[in-house]
């Protein structure tokens, strides 16, 4: 009984630590890094062309004042001029409804899928 007893005040003991131990502006980065991809990945959806194969992209961003999206580049190894006018159409000047740190520059990998 009395090992029963430690055994719980150890576990207890151990999950208050581990409850300090996080760190919640770690976790908050985490959240908000989630949201704003999220948002970006629904400005992106739908394209006007068809995508004929996988491409991967490079997006770099900012954010200005008004936490809006400022596209710096796309960068590609296939250099698909209407993968890349079609990704700053869709995000330049975008508000996002998360606040995140402007006029820090951002790297975004973007993968278009195709559906053919």
């Amino acid at each position: 009984m009395k090992s029963i007893k430690l055994l719980l005040l150890v576990f207890a003991f151990a999950s208050s630590m581990m409850t300090f131990a996080t760190n919640p502006k770690a976790e908050d980065k985490k959240r908000v890094s989630v949201e704003v991809s999220q948002q970006i990945q629904d400005l992106l959806k739908n394209p006007e062309f068809e995508v004929e194969r996988n491409m991967n992209v490079t997006v770099k961003f900012t954010v200005n004042d008004n936490n809006e999206i400022v596209v710096l580049s796309v960068d590609s190894y296939s250099n698909v001029k209407q993968l890349s006018s079609f990704i700053k159409n869709r995000l330049n000047y975008k508000k996002l409804s998360t606040r995140i740190q402007s006029k820090a520059i951002y790297i975004l990998p973007v993968k278009m899928i195709s559906v053919v």
